[in-house]
Order: structure tokens, then C-alpha cells, then sequence
């Protein structure tokens, strides 16, 4: 990895956890762009001076879900890794080029899968 450090968007509508991931991210030494909400997201996505190497979205957004919000981004930025989060990851579909982690994860789920999308990236 390069001496700069990797930007990853957070967006994830529960303050609590949003807060908690954008904790232990910062401990990791990444940079964070923050978003509460979809609308949020697409507005750094579409912000073509920012730069993000990973999107970390919940999967039960309210208004636009996460697999709505990963399309758009997609669209927006074909090769962006994305890592979605779920209390019923067994349950939920995701593209085979994207990646999920169930919710809880611990710290170290977080930081191993968080390391390991950015290495194949």
C-alpha cells in the first residue's frame, strides 16, 4: 500500500454504528468520508474531485437500500469496491464482484475484510 492513506465512505443511517465503524476505521488509519443517508453517498459520489477507494454501506437503507445506492455507484464509478453490511448477510444477494460482512462483525472481522478488498483492489 501507498504512504497515502485509502479513503473509504461510510454510509450507514443508525448514528450509533455509523460511529462505531467510522471509530475503528480512524484506528486503522483510514480516511473517512461519512453519510447518513444514500442521498448523502451519491453526493460524494458524484463529486468527481473526491476520491474513495471503498463504499461501506448498510444493506437496509431507508429510501434508496444499499443495493439501489451500490448500482448508482457503480454507475458512477465502475471499479469502486463495495462492501456491503447486514444483520442478515446469509440472506442477502450481492453481486459476485462486491463483498459483505455480517452484522455484528468485530473489530478485527472489520479490519481483515476492510485490509483484504483494498489489497485485491
Amino acid at each position: 500500500m501507498s504512504a497515502e492513506k485509502s479513503i473509504i465512505l461510510v454510509v450507514e443511517d443508525d448514528d450509533i454504528v455509523r460511529m462505531l465503524i467510522i471509530d475503528v476505521l480512524e484506528e486503522l488509519e483510514y480516511e473517512l468520508l461519512e453519510a447518513e443517508s444514500s442521498e448523502k453517498a451519491l453526493e460524494f459520489l458524484n463529486d468527481e474531485d473526491q476520491y474513495i477507494d471503498l463504499m461501506m454501506t448498510d444493506v437496509g437503507l431507508p429510501v434508496m437500500d444499499g443495493r439501489e445506492l451500490a448500482k448508482q455507484a457503480r454507475m458512477l464509478r465502475p471499479e469502486l469496491p463495495i462492501l456491503f453490511a447486514s444483520g442478515y448477510a446469509e440472506n442477502v444477494e450481492v453481486p459476485a464482484d462486491m463483498f459483505i460482512i455480517g452484522k455484528p462483525f468485530s473489530i478485527d472481522q472489520l479490519r481483515d475484510k476492510v485490509n483484504s478488498i483494498l489489497a485485491s483492489a
